[in-house]
């Protein structure tokens, strides 16, 4: 049944869907996400996961998962685990597992029988001497010396193919269609070739693989896929998906195009993603810079915010560059409602209370979210001393105009506990500031300030005998121009020297002892982080998953 969302315009996908139902051309949608298991998710088939997904949910249909594994020398069963992990954790099941191989032995039945009908012969040509008769988008192709070969010999030659008795490359098995085509997909597609290859799931059973042109209109139509949704380089495949589908006279499955996620800063081909990891450019698939689901799971993004991004973008019909800003922005407005509230100091001096008692610990009390209200609120307890680590740009010698931080006389507020006042200050041989000394107002205590004096800064810190020690990575683009791809060198050359920044003497409140990995914290005035996979009991690592502003766009101004 139809979910009632009538304040939202629809997608000219959703009108398409609408239209069939309406018209009855179909009871029941059924949709396919169908990756190929040849490398991880990125965030482009994020939206694809989302729309196909979205759309069985929104009209009351079902959405297959397909792995596309049709291409043995690529495919493992590492990408095939980690894409159903992918799919689960933005928030989606599928009702059906399928493959490709699933169907081989329906494939090649299906073959056979284009065979039978005279639409598809076996071609000896090499691929050279294939492509050489192919023509030009501007000239005709001319008609290999095998296409006349009699479906009897076509049908002996095939089943040899199968049984293994030619080596890689040495025959195809062609469709019959016009060699004079306007279309260059009509031109005899090639929809078999001999591959001598271990296969991830079916062995070592099959040696001749269907190509993707293929398979993947008879899959559909296997499945009686009723919305089978590509990206917009499809196009030109969609006469060939529909002759095929007209000739076997199997259920008409029918083809969309929309047009596929390009992101500024990034690149979006799992060929160029897989140079990046092989090459060392990145750590792994799932590194954080990576545009990859996993990669944006590990940096801290959250399902919500990616699903809130996808639909944000829409589902055009023209491609266009969306900014990473854009899902930057969803992902801080899903943690600001959910992240917990932390101090952490990324670059810390020492600050000494000299007026605070030596050996005494005090427990203050912190606010775990300021966005949540009433009953839902929670609070933490922060151990407080009279040696505490802040920030060093916290503290200037030399105040400038407007600063309200510290600085010799200054007053601020340490979060969630006293108003302090510097006294002084102690530098190092080098120069370098390396204690701050103040004084602290024990009737200014957060929750119960009756000093009744007021003061403007606020800065975090971390008590020195409670802090523990983390490595904290900060992450950034990992290009530095907006489209990599369509430079003019290679796309490698533009990586960002400045993409990981690793802090190794950053301290965290003790609270984050027991931090779990997928959840988002805001290190208070920082940026929003999360726990990394690398840390262990003795030393904890955090990502930077976005900072609180877009600073990005400041720099890009400014340049």
């Amino acid at each position: 049944m139809m979910l009632e969302e009538k304040e939202k315009s629809l997608n000219f996908i959703e009108e398409i869907i609408e239209d069939d139902l309406q018209n009855q051309r179909c009871k029941n949608i059924l949709t396919r996400f169908p990756p190929e298991p040849n490398g991880y998710l990125h965030i482009g088939h994020a939206k694809s996961i989302c729309l196909n997904f979205g759309l069985g949910i929104k009209y009351g249909g079902k959405t297959n998962l397909r792995f596309d594994d049709t291409n043995p020398v690529t495919e493992e069963t590492e990408y095939v685990d980690s894409i159903k992990e992918d799919v689960h954790w933005l928030g989606f099941d599928w009702a059906n597992e399928f493959y490709a191989s699933d169907y081989f032995d329906e494939l090649y039945n299906l073959a056979t029988s284009l065979i039978h009908k005279g639409l598809a012969y076996v071609d000896d040509s090499s691929a050279e001497e294939i492509a050489a008769l192919k023509g030009t988008p501007t000239e005709p192709g001319k008609n290999s010396p095998y296409r006349e070969r009699s479906i009897e010999e076509n049908l002996r030659l095939f089943a040899e193919m199968k049984a293994g008795k030619y080596a890689d490359g040495a025959k195809v098995l062609r469709a019959k269609v016009d060699m004079a085509s306007s279309n260059m997909h009509m031109r005899d597609p090639i929809i078999y070739r001999i591959k001598h290859a271990h296969h991830h799931r079916t062995g070592d059973k099959w040696c001749i693989y269907p190509m993707y042109d293929f398979a993947h209109g008879q899959s559909d139509s296997i499945e009686n896929i009723t919305h089978s949704i590509c990206t917009l380089e499809f196009i030109p495949h969609r006469p060939l998906y529909d002759w095929f589908i007209e000739k076997l006279e199997i259920f008409p499955s029918r083809q969309y195009e929309f047009a596929r996620l390009n992101m500024t800063y990034t690149v979006m081909s799992k060929r160029k993603l897989l140079q990046l990891v092989n090459d060392g450019y990145v750590q792994s698939w799932d590194d954080p810079r990576m545009p990859t689901i996993s990669g944006l799971r590990r940096r801290g993004f959250t399902p919500e915010s990616i699903r809130n991004f996808c639909e944000k973008i829409g589902v055009a019909k023209r491609d266009n560059l969306i900014d990473f800003s854009l899902l930057e922005f969803c992902v801080r407005e899903d943690l600001n409602k959910i992240a917990t509230r932390v101090m952490a100091v990324l670059d810390p001096i020492k600050l000494i209370i000299t007026n605070y008692p030596d050996g005494l610990t005090e427990d203050l009390i912190g606010e775990n979210n300021i966005e949540t209200e009433g009953d839902a609120a929670t609070t933490r307890v922060i151990p407080f001393s009279k040696e505490l680590w802040i920030e060093r740009e916290d503290f200037m010698e030399e105040p400038a105009k407007k600063w309200f931080r510290l600085a010799p006389g200054a007053m601020v507020r340490l979060k969630s506990a006293y108003i302090v006042k510097c006294e002084g200050f102690v530098k190092g041989k080098d120069g370098n500031i390396t204690e701050v000394h103040c004084t602290y107002l024990p009737e200014s205590k957060s929750g119960g300030d009756t000093s009744g004096i007021s003061v403007k800064g606020t800065i975090h810190w971390v008590s020195v005998p409670h802090a523990i020690k983390a490595e904290v990575r900060l992450y950034d683009r990992l290009f530095k121009v907006e489209d990599p791809s369509n430079e003019e060198h290679d796309f490698k050359e533009y990586i960002n020297p400045d993409s990981l920044q690793v802090i190794d003497n950053a301290y965290v409140e003790p609270s984050l002892k027991t931090a779990q990995t997928l959840t988002g914290y805001q290190f208070i005035r920082k940026g929003y982080f999360c726990l990394d996979k690398d840390s262990t009991e003795d030393k904890l690592v955090f990502n930077r998953t976005v900072t609180l502003k877009d600073a990005w766009a400041k720099e890009v101004k400014k340049n």
